[in-house]
């Protein structure tokens, strides 16, 4: 209960200093998430380059384990 009123009051102070009749912080939160964007594209871009290997191992590994389970099952049919 405490985290949504937390989370509520927070969304609502960050509407509130952007506003012009608040704290007038619009500019500088503009200013900062242009700033920020370009470092965030490649965070993100290597988060995703990261999940894409790892997706890559797991369909090998799956593909193998399948390969052998096949194999394992015509043993056991012979």
């Amino acid at each position: 209960m405490f985290s949504l009123l937390f989370g509520v009051l927070m969304v609502a102070f960050s509407i509130f200093a952007c506003l012009p009749f608040g704290l007038d912080w619009g500019l500088e939160v503009v200013d900062f998430l242009k700033g920020a964007l370009p470092v965030f594209a490649v965070l993100l871009g290597i988060l995703s380059i990261f999940i894409g290997f790892a997706d890559i191992k797991d369909k090998a590994e799956a593909k193998r384990e399948e390969a052998e389970s096949k194999a394992a099952e015509e043993t056991t049919k012979k």
